[in-house]
């Protein structure tokens, strides 16, 4: 007689939502997520700022809490009403700024809250750190157990995150822009360390803008947009096109859109600025009408003349000049007065009062316009917050509502508006597009573009060379705080860039 077998059932996932629904008031940030993750695998998750990819990692990770739809861990419904709960029960987050402790050592930060004590219950400092030393051998990464983690770069904070989540038996690990502030290397032995937690049966979730990332790392992707999930496919079943298509309900056709303009006389003219240890004699200029954009290596010191620029930071010797009239060092307001603007890298800590209202960031720099007796009037202020509101198209419930509310690209729309109302000649654009979704990238470009047309003079400082090349009628690069190289729109191409970026060659004058 045949013994009938039952066929085995397919595993379950390790993580599942299924149209996971949370409000804020009167806002929907979530109408429909849904995700499911696999064991031993590398999943990414992808959409424009405001798709309600964050909301969906913080439900997951307890810090919110679903208004409605499932959420289940090995098939079994959960639901956390704490980030401790959702801890213990095998998830883990590694957000782009890590928070560790600046003043305790790497093994301290693993282990902190939950230290090993020896018979006689005194913390096991061996036991930690031999622990730790084990798990960064499996990491295949040399870092030093007993070094203070202040001064690490990003990218180590990232791995004792890692290395956390490890010592914690973490199920699934959440990346969230992991590596918006890593170099190249840096990227790559982040890689290599998720493949690694991959083939030990864990479950990643990838959430990044960079689609070269996302193809190179992740096994599936997932798509949402306006708060609802649309699509998952496996990466060898799909294409770039497809998956912005998917993002922004429409073809995003010019990423990089150059319009042609007039380009116009010299601006701003910089001649020899030099601050011991950060930059030396740069020169350079920037005519009405023209896009210069501001290449090189993280560290070399494009963020640091930009600031002296427009007198945030000092500067030792050298000068800067605005339609030909020199500009006093070290006077934000002054330069602000003579028509620079300077949007910075850090939206968040720079450019936005986080806590006030998105009218009341608009109108930041323009205040002292629109004071009649001493006072702003709410009117005055929420009228002029409206046109370039309006203009930029910002995405928010109100115009009360706080900056903290809203996606990275309406934070970044925010802060140019800020500064393009003070009606600027020149305006200085620090990484303009750092951590927003392909299609607000596509409307910054294209305003920026638009910009150039009207005859101001713009400075773009990218560390995204597709970004450099697609925009600049002119590049210059830096390396180690000197200008390395300039070239020509017809001129400038990956390799000469990244060769002046790298290589020691005698300072452009």
């Amino acid at each position: 007689m045949a013994i009938e077998v039952e066929a085995s059932a397919p595993p379950r996932p390790v993580l599942e939502l299924r149209r996971v629904v949370k409000s804020f008031g009167p806002v929907v940030a979530l109408r429909s997520g849904s995700l499911i993750l696999e064991r031993g695998s590398i999943h990414a998750l992808i959409g424009e700022n405001g798709a309600g990819k964050s909301t969906l990692v913080k439900i997951v990770a307890g810090l919110y809490r679903r208004d409605a739809g499932d959420l289940l861990l090995d098939g079994e419904s959960v639901d956390f009403s704490s980030t401790a709960q959702s801890k213990a029960a095998g998830i883990a987050v590694i957000y782009q700024e890590p928070t560790l402790f600046p003043d305790l050592s790497v093994t301290e930060n693993i282990f902190m809250g939950r230290q090993p004590v020896t018979r006689l219950g005194r913390i096991d400092r061996r036991a930690m750190r031999e622990e730790a030393q084990e798990i960064f051998g499996r990491l295949g990464v040399a870092l030093d157990p007993d070094r203070v983690t202040e001064g690490l770069s990003i990218a180590d904070q990232q791995i004792i995150e890692i290395a956390k989540a490890i010592s914690l038996d973490a199920r699934v690990l959440i990346m969230d822009e992991p590596t918006a502030a890593l170099s190249g290397v840096e990227v790559e032995r982040l890689f290599a360390v998720a493949r690694s937690l991959r083939d030990e049966g864990r479950a990643l979730l990838f959430i990044s803008h960079r689609f070269d990332e996302v193809f190179a790392l992740c096994d599936t992707v997932t798509v949402m947009r306006d708060g609802s999930y649309v699509d998952t496919t496996p990466i060898a079943d799909t294409t770039v096109d497809d998956l912005v298509r998917q993002m922004v309900g429409r073809d995003v056709t010019e990423l990089y859109p150059k319009l042609a303009a007039d380009i116009g006389d010299v601006v701003l003219e910089v001649e020899g600025i030099t601050r011991a240890g950060v930059f030396r004699d740069v020169s350079f200029s920037v005519r009405a009408g023209e896009i210069v954009g501001l290449a090189g290596l993280v560290g070399a010191g494009r963020s640091e003349v930009a600031r002296a620029i427009f007198g945030v930071d000092a500067y030792e010797s050298g000068s800067v000049r605005v339609n030909g009239e020199a500009l006093p060092k070290g006077r934000p307001r002054t330069s602000t007065s003579r028509g620079i603007a300077l949007v910075p890298e850090d939206r968040r800590r720079q450019g936005l009062v986080l806590d006030d209202g998105v009218s009341r960031n608009l109108t930041l720099a323009i205040r002292s316009k629109l004071a009649r007796w001493g006072l702003v009037w709410t009117r005055s202020e929420n009228e002029a917050a409206q046109v370039w509101a309006s203009r930029l198209e910002v995405k928010t419930s109100a115009l009360d509502a706080q900056a903290s509310t809203l996606s990275g690209g309406n934070q970044q729309k925010v802060v140019l508006g800020k500064w393009l109302a003070t009606e600027p000649r020149v305006l200085i654009v620090d990484e303009p597009t750092r951590g927003i979704d392909v299609g607000t990238k596509a409307e910054v470009h294209r305003l920026l573009s638009r910009l150039a047309q009207q005859g101001i003079a713009i400075l773009m400082i990218s560390s995204e060379l597709p970004e450099v090349l697609g925009m600049a009628d002119r590049v210059l690069v830096m390396r180690e705080g000197r200008l390395t190289g300039e070239f020509p729109r017809d001129q400038a191409t990956p390799e000469a860039i990244m060769h002046a970026a790298t290589t020691v060659t005698e300072a452009v004058r």
